[in-house]
């Protein structure tokens, strides 16, 4: 049986908040780093402060929000982190999932994509979900070809949802079904 945590380049792993906490605080020096990872205003945070945030947050959160961290296979390296929250206490069987690859020397590398199909075999043949959804910034086409090749469709989008640099941007929604992901992970 293959190991389910395990991909062609990464593998996911236990959430140390110490190691996360350092890691961010160095790649949210990073201001694109930090907004294709969310919404929110831009923003300079303590290592301490960002392992106190992800303590509490996952320690709370499970098990509606397995989360994990993203190592490379070649060295173990942090890559990133990864993680499921599950909408609605299980009954539609819903989740959002949200990743980051955290130094930009590693992007492009097929890390988030191959988590990214790690973190949908466990969704689906583990938790049993019957759809994964996400969001994304119409500034990051690289997100949205990793997240196409993994299976996502897009579902619609918000039209000006945020100001970046002086211009408005969308804010796509993309989804898969199990059905979907059955087909070509059979």
């Amino acid at each position: 049986m293959k190991d389910i945590f395990k991909g062609e380049l990464v593998r996911l792993s236990a959430v140390d908040h110490e190691e996360l906490g350092k890691a961010y605080a160095v790649w949210n020096r990073d201001s694109e780093f930090t907004r294709f990872l969310d919404a929110r205003m831009v923003s300079l945070r303590s290592a301490k402060s960002i392992s106190s945030f992800f303590e509490k947050e996952t320690s709370e959160a499970l098990p509606n929000a397995p989360y994990f961290a993203i190592r490379a296979l070649e060295d173990d390296r942090l890559l990133g982190d990864i993680g499921l929250f599950v909408v609605n206490n299980w009954t539609p069987r819903d989740a959002f999932v949200g990743i980051g690859i955290g130094n930009r020397n590693d992007w492009s590398k097929g890390y988030g994509s191959d988590a990214m199909k790690i973190i949908l075999r466990f969704a689906f043949t583990e938790l049993n979900l019957r759809r994964v959804t996400l969001n994304v910034f119409e500034y990051n086409p690289r997100a949205i070809r990793s997240y196409e090749k993994t299976g996502f469709r897009h579902e619609g989008r918000m039209r000006n949802a945020l100001l970046r640099n002086g211009k408005r941007w969308d804010m796509f929604y993309m989804g898969i079904l199990r059905e979907e992901w059955m087909e070509t992970n059979p």
